[in-house]
């Protein structure tokens, strides 16, 4: 039985290395590609440990953390996300964004996905949010180090009742695998509204 809870106080700081874990895990794979550090993923995560409307919820076999998924008010996350909203004069007041959600891939399929969006939907509701939004990133169809197999979550946020947003791009780098240096990618806005 896997339990799914929000975790606050010590509670998130205790888990906060092992979310960096998963973040470096499961980023590391297609599409994300991703070439984390633990430094960098201690940074990231203390915000989420250090601001009020921020929501960071564990999925945990036993004493186990194998899926995580954080939010936080969109006027307080990165610049380069709120951006591509506010340049076209929507309220980020309204939204929540959705960051990540991260799981380890023998337990996906089991409906954690799922719970993780209704904690975060019901999280909205509470911070007075009338929209939810996350971005995918997106990589070329052609790219080298996509696998033969790749599938995209699309059919899932669509059947969550959420929506790629047209135009709604944010541009934000890390360091691929096999990289020298981060490259700047971009990532395609998904948004529901409550």
């Amino acid at each position: 039985m896997i339990e799914v809870r929000a975790l606050r106080g010590a509670a998130l700081e205790a888990a906060l290395d092992h979310v960096a874990a998963l973040r470096i895990a499961v980023f590391r794979d297609w599409p994300y590609l991703y070439d984390g550090t633990l430094d960098y993923e201690r940074a990231y995560l203390a915000t989420y440990r250090d601001n009020p409307g921020a929501l960071l919820v564990g999925a945990f076999d036993g004493d186990r953390l194998v899926g995580a998924s954080t939010s936080t008010l969109m006027e307080d996350h990165a610049a380069e996300f709120a951006a591509p909203f506010a340049a076209r004069g929507m309220a980020l007041e309204t939204i929540l964004y959705g960051a990540e959600s991260v799981l380890l891939p023998e337990y996906r399929g089991i409906g954690l996905g799922h719970r993780f969006i209704d904690l975060r939907e019901d999280h909205a509701r509470a911070m007075g949010r009338s929209h939810v939004a996350f971005c995918s990133v997106q990589r070329p169809a052609d790219h080298p180090a996509k696998p033969a197999n790749a599938r995209t979550n699309d059919a899932f946020w669509r059947g969550r009742g959420y929506e790629p947003l047209p135009g709604v791009v944010a541009a934000f780098a890390w360091k691929d695998l096999g990289d020298a240096a981060e490259t700047v990618k971009p990532l395609q806005f998904w948004m529901r509204q409550l």
